[in-house]
């Protein structure tokens, strides 16, 4: 009679101890609420660098700067420079070339839309989706009036802001994606 190897026992072994774990995984840490089909289809929303997506609604660069200040201005500053967050306005493609690239929506940001989808996904801050679709475009319209690329009185909405022309519409280069 010949007796196992020690390789083969070890073997056997360690399949036993799995077997007798098997379904006895930890449950979750039950962090959060399950997200219900109505939640996902509130944020479910795609906005296209031409336009595709934007919801109906307008706005004007001299309505969105009273917003602006009382929504944005204390963490952006004001016009869009000097406060605590990331710089809005101010800076050109030409700062994009050294080793602080200046990221400014005028200069930075390829698309307008993209203006229009980040704030009404994630601004502001402390209360992102809290304003109205027409206070999201007058927003996106002073930011691109502060940038010099509207003027203040330009009425903006889903017909119209894929036209403004970004001065880095160009700088980015695009991997072609099939939708």
């Amino acid at each position: 009679m010949s007796t196992p190897k020690p390789r083969v026992l070890l073997v056997l072994g360690g399949l036993a101890l799995t077997a007798g774990a098997q379904g006895q995984a930890p449950e979750g840490p039950h962090l959060g609420i399950p997200a219900s089909p109505s939640d996902i289809a509130a944020w479910n929303m795609t906005v296209y660098p031409d336009g595709q997506g934007l919801p109906p609604g307008r706005g004007k660069a001299a309505d969105g700067k009273t917003i602006y200040e009382h929504h944005c201005g204390s963490c952006h500053g004001p016009k869009g420079a000097g406060g605590s967050a990331e710089e809005l306005a101010g800076g050109t493609t030409e700062n994009l070339k050294g080793p602080h690239p200046d990221k400014t929506i005028g200069a930075y940001w390829p698309y307008a839309t993209t203006v229009f989808d980040f704030v009404r996904r994630s601004m502001p801050l402390d209360a992102p989706g809290s304003l109205t679709t027409d206070q999201i475009y007058a927003v996106t319209a002073y930011l691109l009036h502060i940038n010099g690329l509207i003027e203040e009185n330009a009425e903006i909405g889903p017909q119209n802001l894929a036209k403004v022309q970004m001065p880095n519409r160009e700088g980015f280069e695009w991997v072609d994606i099939k939708r």
